[in-house]
C-alpha cells in the first residue's frame, strides 16, 4: 500500500473473514477490502462472491479472496500489506467459547496472539478482532493482558468491549467480544458505538418469510414470537450438522416457537397445521443474524445442496450491524472526526489483570504476601491464587516455597504468534486435521 492509497480512503485486511457477516458491516461503514483470508473454501466462495459484486456496483477494484490457513506464510504475507487503515478478523472461538473446554493458547485453533504479530508486521491505522464472551472471563485475564501489553509495545492503545448485538438493531442476543486497537495519533478521537436498540423482535423480523408460503398460522406465530432470539450457534467441523445450539437454547427456541432440532429446506406450507412449531430456514437464520433491509443483501448460494456448509457460514458470522457500528466508530477516529470527550481509550479498562502485570514487571519470584501487596490488598490470598491457576493455562509459571507461602515466577506466554516450533503446525500437517480446524 502506498501513501496516497493511505491518505485518500479506508482499505482493510480482513482474517479469518468467514462469509462476510463483518466484510459487509465494514464495507457499509466505508472500508474497502483489499484482501480477505479464510481457510473455509466453502465460506471463501460466498465471500468472493459477494465482494466481486460489490466491486462490481462501485467500480472498484476487485479484492483478493484467498484460501488457506491465514498463518501459512504461502498463503498471504502481511509484510505486504503494510499501510493498510484496518487489520480486522473474527479469529476462532473455540480456543474461548464457554460450550467448549476453553483451552486457551493449548486449543490449536487459537490465533489472537498470532493476529496481534502479524498487526506488528502490517502496522495498519487500526486493528479490530472480535471473539465471543468467554474471552471476557475471569479465565482469560492474563491472556486479554498479554495482548493489551503487547498492542502497547507496537505503538497502539487497546481495549476490548462486550456488544451485545440485540443493541443494534439485531433479534438476537449474540454477545460479541471486541478488540479495538488504534494507533496513538488517532486514540484520542475513538469513542464506542452507543446501542441504537430497534424493536425488532424473531417475528416481527421473520413475519414475512414464515408466511412466504401461505402458512395461515403465519400471523398468529408472529405474534407469540415476541423476544428477541438466544445466540445462533454456527458449530464446529469438529461437530454435528445444523441446529440452534445446545439443549438449554433449544428449550429457549421452542418458548419462542421455533423448532431447533434443525433448519428446514423451506417456509411452512399452506396445508401446515396452525399450530406447527416451525424450523428455521438458512434465509430465516440469515435474517436473525442481521442481514436484512437494503444495504444488507448477501448471496449464499444457498440452493446448490449445502444445507450444512451454508448454515454454519452464516451462524458463525459477526453480525452485520454490529460490525458496521463498530466500523463506523473507527472510520471516525481514522478520520479524526471528534476528540472523544474521554480522549483515554484503553487507559482504565475493566479487563486488565492486576496479578499478571506484578508478574511480568517484577524480576525473579514473587512470594504471595508480596503479591498481595502489589495489587494494594483488593484480592485476597485466594483469589490471587485461583488467578495463579488461570494464569498457568496459558504461561509458563515457575512456583517455589518461601517459607510457609508460594512465590510464582512468570515465563513464557505459550499462545501461537508463528513460532517455528509450536505445536500447532502439528494440527496442520495433513488434510485431515486441517480439515477439522474452524
Amino acid at each position: 500500500m502506498d501513501g496516497k492509497s493511505r491518505s485518500t480512503e479506508l482499505t482493510a485486511v480482513e482474517i479469518c473473514a468467514g462469509a462476510g457477516g463483518q466484510s459487509l458491516g465494514l464495507h457499509l461503514a466505508g472500508f474497502r477490502h483489499v484482501l480477505a483470508v479464510e481457510l473455509d473454501r466453502a465460506a471463501a466462495e460466498t465471500l468472493d462472491r459477494n465482494l466481486t459484486r460489490l466491486a462490481s456496483e462501485e467500480g472498484t477494484p476487485r479484492p483478493v479472496v484467498a484460501v488457506g490457513d491465514v498463518a501459512d506464510r504461502s498463503v498471504w504475507e502481511p509484510e505486504d500489506y503494510r499501510g493498510v487503515s484496518l487489520l480486522a478478523g473474527g479469529v476462532p472461538c473455540p480456543p474461548f467459547s464457554i460450550a467448549g473446554k476453553q483451552l486457551g493458547t493449548s486449543d490449536e485453533r487459537d490465533l489472537f496472539a498470532w493476529a496481534v504479530e502479524a498487526a506488528g508486521r502490517m502496522q495498519p491505522d487500526a486493528v479490530l478482532l472480535e471473539n465471543v464472551r468467554g474471552l471476557s472471563m475471569p479465565r482469560f485475564a492474563g491472556y486479554r493482558q498479554a495482548v493489551l501489553d503487547r498492542f502497547a509495545e507496537l505503538g497502539y492503545r487497546a481495549d476490548w468491549r462486550l456488544l451485545e448485538a440485540k443493541d443494534f438493531g439485531v433479534p438476537q442476543l449474540r454477545p460479541r467480544f471486541i478488540l479495538v486497537a488504534l494507533r496513538e495519533e488517532f486514540a484520542p478521537y475513538f469513542s464506542w458505538p452507543e446501542p441504537t436498540p430497534a424493536a425488532q423482535t424473531v417475528g416481527s423480523a421473520l413475519y414475512d418469510l414464515m408466511a412466504a408460503n401461505g402458512w395461515a398460522g403465519a400471523e398468529e406465530w408472529a405474534k407469540r414470537a415476541d423476544r428477541v432470539a438466544p445466540t445462533i450457534v454456527g458449530g464446529s467441523k469438529k461437530h454435528g450438522g445444523p441446529d440452534l445450539g445446545p439443549t438449554r437454547a433449544k428449550r429457549e427456541w421452542r418458548a419462542i416457537g421455533v423448532d431447533g432440532l434443525g433448519i428446514a429446506d423451506a417456509a411452512p406450507g399452506p396445508h401446515a397445521p396452525l399450530d406447527l412449531v416451525p424450523k428455521l430456514t438458512n434465509e430465516m437464520v440469515a435474517r436473525i443474524q442481521g442481514w436484512a433491509g437494503p444495504g444488507y443483501e448477501w448471496d449464499f448460494g444457498d440452493g446448490r445442496g449445502r444445507k450444512t456448509a451454508t448454515y454454519r457460514q452464516i451462524g458463525n458470522a459477526f453480525p452485520p450491524p454490529v460490525a458496521r457500528a463498530v466500523g463506523l466508530a473507527i472510520a471516525s477516529a481514522l478520520r479524526k472526526e471528534t476528540r472523544s470527550s474521554g480522549d483515554d481509550h484503553g487507559a482504565r479498562s475493566q479487563y486488565r489483570d492486576e496479578v499478571y502485570r506484578v508478574l511480568r514487571d517484577r524480576e525473579g519470584f514473587v512470594s504471595l504476601p508480596a503479591l498481595r501487596k502489589a495489587v494494594g490488598g483488593a484480592l485476597g490470598d485466594h483469589e490471587i491464587e485461583r488467578r495463579i491457576e488461570f494464569l498457568r493455562r496459558d504461561f509458563d509459571i515457575e512456583v517455589r516455597r518461601r517459607g510457609s507461602y508460594p512465590a510464582y515466577r512468570l515465563g513464557e506466554w505459550r499462545a501461537f504468534r508463528g513460532q517455528g516450533d509450536h505445536s500447532r503446525h502439528l494440527a496442520f500437517a495433513t488434510e485431515r486435521l486441517r480439515s477439522k480446524i474452524s
